[in-house]
């Protein structure tokens, strides 16, 4: 069974159409669990409405992932944002993928795809993928599929406020990781709110912070 975990924080307003994308899931059994941080919204009427298991988390992206973790009863896990939809084929893809013996110790990522049409963002998700193939970095936006025992090999995710999605794809390793043949399809809002060229140059500070040991409590002050 496959375990599809999202966590949320506020996400009424885009997690009925995370809900319903995933729950069209073809010939993979599976559940979703709402890892939810502390919502004043009506984010647990849109899980339940939607068919999802909630349950609360201590706020925080890497506790809430680790806590919806912990949660699931799938041999295979789903980690996906609240804000992310699956474009046409995406069951298929992650089908093929978890049933192959050799992927069991691998990881699979989806590749990214903004919902605006501005040449900007098409030069955002070229970066992307560059980033996926050359340094084995996706971000927590690419969604990740893994098997249950290679993730708790692995640590699973840092009970961390931030970077949790650097840090387990570097325990995943670059020559483990795979790229889905199936596009996560992300709102642009935050791009167009903070720009498409001052919030990567962020993320990279943020990043290179992180690569030389800056703790991610502090990180997450300049993130916000």
């Amino acid at each position: 069974m496959l375990s599809i975990v999202i966590p949320t924080l506020n996400a009424a307003g885009t997690l009925a159409r995370t809900l319903e994308c995933v729950s069209a899931a073809h010939h993979i059994p599976f559940e979703i669990i709402v890892s939810d941080g502390g919502s004043v919204d009506g984010t647990r009427m849109a899980a339940a409405e939607g068919g999802a298991i909630f349950i609360q988390s201590l706020r925080g992206r890497g506790q809430q992932l680790a806590a919806g973790a912990a949660a699931a009863a799938g041999d295979w896990l789903m980690f996906l944002h609240a804000d992310t939809i699956l474009a046409d084929g995406w069951s298929a893809a992650v089908r093929g993928f978890i049933t192959d013996p050799a992927n069991h110790r691998q990881a699979g990522v989806f590749r990214l795809r903004l919902d605006d049409d501005a040449d900007a963002a098409r030069n955002l998700e070229r970066i992307v993928e560059w980033r996926t193939q050359a340094l084995g970095l996706p971000y927590g936006d690419q969604g990740l599929v893994i098997n249950r025992g290679f993730y708790d090999e692995i640590g699973g995710y840092p009970q961390i406020p931030l970077m949790e999605d650097v840090e387990i794809a570097r325990r995943i390793g670059r020559r483990r990781l795979t790229i889905l043949d199936a596009h996560a399809i992300t709102s642009v809002e935050r791009y167009q709110r903070e720009g498409y060229v001052a919030r990567p140059l962020r993320n990279i500070l943020c990043l290179g912070l992180y690569t030389v040991g800056v703790p991610p409590r502090f990180i997450s002050g300049l993130y916000r």
